[in-house]
């Protein structure tokens, strides 16, 4: 799963954090067309797959206000996701967190976690970062799913 950007992040970079975490109830990633049907009924402009798709890949990177609010209300995020960037990275770390819950393993974990004490809860956090740091070192360099030292927003969980 993609990190949030510490810093301005480009539009299609935005878009694709939004397809990545955001998903149908069925769990599957919504299509181009799913999407821009929705923009196309809420704005009642013209919006097709392949002009999303050019977005999404940076191909085009100046759509109008209203396809940007039509987007943001299809992903259920603020308009201001798209045009303020210290908004845009705060709700991109809201999104990383969805999108570790979506794993049935990392929700299990969190939902037994909720009833331990502060303590407890710092033992466990422990715990997480040294098998982190232990299966890091047991990847090869550059290696996939590289752990990033903490939390899903990539800060280390403080007690």
């Amino acid at each position: 799963m993609p990190e949030p950007d510490s810093g301005a992040s480009t539009l299609a970079a935005k878009l694709a954090r939004l397809f990545d975490v955001v998903r149908r109830p069925d769990r599957e990633p919504y299509s181009h067309e799913e999407v821009a049907r929705a923009c196309r009924e809420a704005t009642g402009e013209t919006f097709s797959a392949t002009y999303l798709w050019q977005l999404r890949t940076g191909r085009r990177d100046n759509p109008t206000k209203r396809h940007l609010e039509a987007l943001a209300q299809f992903f259920q995020v603020p308009p201001a996701y798209f045009f303020d960037d210290r908004q845009s990275v705060r709700i991109a770390e809201e999104l990383a967190l969805l999108g570790a819950l979506r794993d049935a393993g990392v929700r299990d974990v969190a939902l037994r976690a909720v009833a331990l004490s502060p303590e407890g809860l710092g033992t466990i956090s422990d715990m997480i970062e040294a098998i982190a740091r232990r299966e890091a070192a047991g990847r090869p360099e550059g290696g996939a799913g590289a752990a990033s030292g903490g939390t899903p927003g990539g800060t280390s969980g403080g007690r």
